[in-house]
C-alpha cells in the first residue's frame, strides 16, 4: 500500500523541518540570476534550485503558470524539475489551482495525481469555488494514489475576502465550509490527513477553531510578503504544528549560488523551528 501524503508529510517536516519552497521562475527573478527569460534561462533556475534544495527542504512547491507559459517546451522541464525534485527526496506540491467538474476535473487530477502522468506530484493545489464536491475526483484519485490536495480556503489577497468570508445559507463563512469538508475527509487520518488547507499567514485573523482539520495548512506570504515565523503562533494557534510555511521571492532571491540557497533555506527552518518548537 501506498504511504498517505499526509504521513509523508509529517515524516519530512519532522526530519528536515517545517519549509515549502516555492519554485517560481517569474521574468524578474531569472533576471536578476542573470538568466535569459527564455526557455533555456527557465532550466537552469529550476535545476540549480532542485539541486540546492530537493535534498534536505520538505517541500518543493513548483508554480505551474510559469512554466507553461513556454509552452510544450517548458512543460517538460516541468516534468523534469518535478522528477528530479522527487527522485532527492523532496515532497512536490504541483501549485496549478485547478478546479472543474465532472471529467474535466478528474483530467486534471490525472495529470498531476496519477503515477503513471509524467508530471506526477505529491500534491496539487486546488480551486474549491465550483463547490467543494466538485473536487471529488479528485479527492478520489489522490486518496488512492497516496497524494494530497490543498484547496484554497483563506487566502491573503485582497479580493479574496469577497467570496471566501461571504455568509452562506447555513450561517457559516465559504472558507469554513471549505475547511469542514476538509476535515470530514481527514476523520481519522494519522499522523495527519492528507487534504490540506491553503491559509494565508499575512492574514489578520482567523478562527482557530476551524483549522482543526486534521490536515496540513500551507501557509504562504513568509518572507517577502510581510509575514515572518513568528506569526506562524499568533496566526494558527494549536494548529501551528500542522502549518507548512511557503516561502519563495526569500529563498530565491539569493541565487544562483546554490550555497546561499541553501543557507537562506536553513534560515528560515531555524525561525520557524524557534517561533513554533
Amino acid at each position: 500500500m501506498t504511504t498517505p501524503f499526509g504521513a509523508r508529510l509529517r515524516q519530512a517536516m519532522d526530519d528536515r523541518g517545517r519549509l515549502c519552497v516555492g519554485i517560481d521562475p517569474h521574468a524578474s527573478l531569472l533576471t536578476a540570476w542573470g538568466l535569459g527569460d527564455d526557455l533555456d534561462g527557465l532550466e537552469r533556475f529550476s535545476r540549480t534550485v532542485v539541486e540546492a534544495l530537493a535534498d534536505r527542504v520538505a517541500v518543493l512547491k513548483p508554480q505551474a503558470a510559469f512554466f507553461e507559459r513556454f509552452g510544450s517546451r517548458g512543460v517538460a522541464v516541468l516534468e523534469q524539475t518535478v522528477a528530479e525534485a522527487r527522485a532527492a527526496g523532496a515532497l512536490v506540491v504541483m501549485d496549478a489551482k485547478r478546479g472543474d467538474i465532472g471529467s474535466t476535473m478528474a483530467a486534471y487530477a490525472e495529470a498531476f495525481l496519477d503515477p503513471s502522468s509524467p508530471l506526477f506530484s505529491d500534491a496539487l493545489t486546488v480551486s474549491p469555488y465550483l463547490g467543494f464536491g466538485s473536487l471529488r475526483p479528485a479527492v478520489d484519485l489522490a486518496r488512492r494514489s497516496g497524494c494530497g490536495l490543498f484547496a484554497l480556503a483563506l487566502t491573503s489577497n485582497p479580493e479574496g475576502a469577497s467570496v471566501q468570508r461571504a455568509v452562506g445559507a447555513e450561517g457559516r463563512t465559504v472558507a469554513q465550509a471549505v475547511l469542514a469538508s476538509l476535515a470530514a475527509e481527514n476523520e481519522g487520518a494519522t499522523p495527519l490527513g492528507s487534504f490540506g488547507a491553503v491559509v494565508g499567514a499575512t492574514l489578520s485573523d482567523v478562527d482557530e477553531a476551524d483549522l482543526a482539520i486534521n490536515g496540513p495548512l500551507l501557509a504562504p506570504g513568509v518572507g517577502a510578503q510581510g509575514a515572518t515565523a513568528a506569526d506562524i503562533p499568533r496566526l494558527f494557534g494549536a494548529a501551528a504544528r500542522n502549518v507548512v510555511p511557503s516561502v519563495s521571492r526569500d529563498v530565491l532571491k539569493h541565487g544562483p549560488s546554490v550555497q546561499a540557497l541553501r543557507d537562506a533555506s536553513a534560515r528560515f527552518v531555524e525561525e520557524v523551528r524557534a517561533a513554533v518548537g
